[in-house]
């Protein structure tokens, strides 16, 4: 079993349905971001679903990053596992049932799992809707809802370690 991340380091595994949209979009973000602040962090993304396992993230998702400039670490879909739980501070859902399956994955430890959007400051939507189904323009609005998540958790962050 890997041992927790070093607890200076802010960790967070974000987390969707199939690990091939939202939640490597999520990760990629938040590197990109606190690189570009000068921040250490410590990032990855999985699923809750097993049905993609394995696969590259979805074009439309890396088009999207690369409009915006962001690289996509390397990446493959994998699922939750029980040591997440060990070793990242936070577990954060696409949407409140991504959150819900968490908790019942790891009861003791529920208390880790939360929405990404509950960072987003101005922004109304709980959940982050699967642009999977939809077109690029449900990636453009998905990518603009994790970067609000993402500058706000970055903020979050920042003032608790400042603070």
């Amino acid at each position: 079993m890997r041992m927790p991340i070093d607890s200076h380091t802010p960790s967070v595994l974000f987390v969707c349905t199939g690990n091939i949209c939202r939640s490597p979009t999520a990760h990629a973000l938040l590197l990109h971001k606190a690189a570009a602040l000068g921040m250490r962090v410590h990032a990855d993304s999985a699923a809750i679903s097993d049905e993609e396992l394995g696969n590259p993230p979805d074009r439309r998702a890396l088009a999207e990053l690369r409009r915006r400039g962001v690289a996509m670490p390397p990446h493959r879909a994998r699922q939750v596992k029980p040591d997440d739980f060990l070793r990242f501070e936070l577990l954060l859902g696409m949407t409140s049932a991504h959150v819900h399956a968490l908790q019942r994955l790891m009861p003791q430890q529920a208390d880790k799992a939360g929405l990404l959007m509950r960072y987003a400051d101005g922004h109304g939507a709980i959940d982050v809707p699967d642009p999977w189904y939809g077109d690029e323009q449900d990636f453009v609005t998905a990518f603009d809802m994790i970067e609000a998540g993402v500058d706000g958790l970055l903020a979050h962050w920042s003032a608790t370690r400042a603070g």
